[in-house]
């Protein structure tokens, strides 16, 4: 019998390349999903996919159940939100801050995607630097805030929507370009371009440049266009998630090094009001937001 997760399974393996991307997408090991897909060729008896090609290479009998997925799939992602209509009442407000400046590239698209799935949920949005975004939600002044700084309030509760690294950037031609990757001492004769909030609210600071004692020269700018610009030019280094830089990455503007051996990893959260957390259209953003993310961004993980 064919199951809704072997569809899942199947088109994150076509989505992401290779198993293991596959395997994170869907919070499961890389064996467990590989021990599945066997199971359901065995079952079927027949062969899905070339298991030595790269990216694998899928047979007529797995192209035919992916087609099976995307006519399926769709279809039952609809039925859950016109049940959370039902269930939850269809109109309400969603007002949003967002802590995280490089956070808008990606959440346009999925705002423009919400408003057409929930057309009577009234949405705003705003940025958060100008006042305190966890307080204003606690206070029903917003509704939700995407944020990778949680603190400790009863009335609020975090839903991860995905593990990101923050990568340094640096002209191509910069004295630590030869460096696998970089240690805070490096950066103590640098400048670093950061977004204009708090140094308490900035991972560099607070959990890699800080603990090491490590004192650096600062210069803001709001928009992360310009910072990759800055950096490009030689005014200076700074720290962005993996997406945000990639496509200035890959165009050889700048380079790209992680932040300590194993990376300076954060985690995104959405927050919420805990006595809403369970309306319908709050869910349905939610798990819009962490889907859309795991197909549109380079180097997002799910949250153990």
């Amino acid at each position: 019998m064919i199951k809704l997760h072997h569809l899942h399974s199947l088109t994150a393996l076509r989505d992401s390349g290779n198993l293991a991307r596959a395997a994170e997408r869907l919070h499961l090991t890389q064996s467990a999903l590989s021990h599945q897909l066997k199971e359901l060729e065995e079952r079927l008896e027949v062969t899905l996919f070339e298991r030595k090609s790269r990216p694998p290479r899928f047979t007529a009998a797995g192209e035919r159940l992916l087609t099976l997925a995307d006519e399926v799939l769709p279809l039952i992602r609809q039925a859950k939100r016109d049940l959370g209509h039902i269930r939850g009442g269809q109109g309400g407000r969603l007002h949003l801050a967002v802590e995280c400046h490089s956070c808008f590239d990606w959440l346009m698209p999925v705002l423009e995607d919400y408003r057409h799935q929930w057309p009577r949920v009234t949405l705003d949005i705003s940025m958060a630097h100008s006042f305190e975004p966890l307080a204003a939600l606690a206070q029903n002044e917003v509704d939700l805030v995407v944020t990778a700084d949680p603190d400790d309030n009863a009335a609020i509760t975090y839903r991860p929507l995905f593990r990101y690294q923050n990568l340094l950037l640096l002209p191509p031609r910069h004295r630590l370009a030869a460096r696998n990757w970089i240690a805070p001492q490096d950066l103590a004769d640098e400048t670093l371009i950061t977004y204009p909030v708090d140094t308490t609210r900035l991972d560099l600071f607070r959990r890699f440049l800080d603990p090491a004692g490590v004192a650096v020269e600062r210069r803001s700018s709001e928009l992360t266009v310009m910072i990759l610009q800055l950096v490009a030019s030689g005014r200076g280094l700074a720290a962005l998630p993996q997406w945000a830089a990639s496509q200035a990455v890959v165009a050889g503007q700048v380079l790209a090094r992680p932040l300590g051996e194993h990376g300076l990893w954060s985690t995104l959260y959405a927050a919420v009001r805990r006595e809403e957390q369970e309306l319908a259209y709050l869910e349905a953003f939610i798990d819009g937001a962490r889907t859309d993310c795991f197909e549109r961004l380079e180097g997002v993980l799910p949250t153990e």
